[in-house]
């Protein structure tokens, strides 16, 4: 059920306002597009798996002392690392906003926030007129 005009006119009303009282929350929960970590970033993440598994074997090999049971434990841990390096763009948006010259989400200005409003108001028209 679409919202009426007085309900979207309240709604971006509220949208606006948390934009200005914390543009960070805003952009956080607006989230952005997924983004592939980069070739650098996935390589440095599958060596240092490798080199987990090469620790966690080493201390299982030696598991008899302590040092091999903790050895195999921070293998575990670099493993575990290195994968969620390799599958993940954590902070990737920002570092590639700023090699771009771009500003930040959060920091859109009114103008685009209207443009956008107004293209997809108008999408919106138009899907139902057709029906």
């Amino acid at each position: 059920m679409p919202l009426s005009e007085h309900e979207q006119r309240l709604l971006e009303q509220i949208e606006r306002a948390l934009y200005d009282e914390d543009p960070k929350f805003a952009s956080t929960v607006r989230g952005g597009k997924l983004r592939r970590p980069s070739r650098r970033r996935r390589i440095q993440g599958v060596a240092l798996f490798v080199i987990g598994v090469v620790m966690l074997v080493l201390g299982v090999v030696f598991s008899s002392s302590t040092i091999g049971i903790a050895v195999s434990v921070v293998g575990f841990l670099a493993m575990f690392g290195g994968a969620v390096l390799a599958i993940t763009s954590f902070g990737a948006r920002k570092k590639e906003a700023a090699a771009e010259g771009e500003a930040p989400a959060a920091g859109a200005s009114e103008k685009d926030r209207s443009r956008f409003t107004s293209r997809m108001e108008e999408r919106f028209r138009r899907r139902f007129e057709q029906e």
